[in-house]
């Protein structure tokens, strides 16, 4: 599923900004807030994607 591995993509290009907000960075952090936004619109998206799938089974 395409959805599924945008997700994947976003979670893991803010590994290292993750790590750099835990060490007090509040660019990183500001970053990682702006990824995760777009982790929500993802979730949302495969959240989405699953239902028609079971719909139309």
């Amino acid at each position: 599923m395409e959805a599924y591995e945008q997700l994947r993509r976003l979670i893991d290009s803010c590994a290292e900004d993750v790590q750099k907000a835990a060490g007090g960075n509040k660019a990183a952090g500001t970053r990682v807030r702006k990824v995760m936004q777009d982790v929500r619109e993802a979730a949302k998206q495969l959240r989405t994607d699953i239902l028609a799938t079971q719909k139309t089974d």
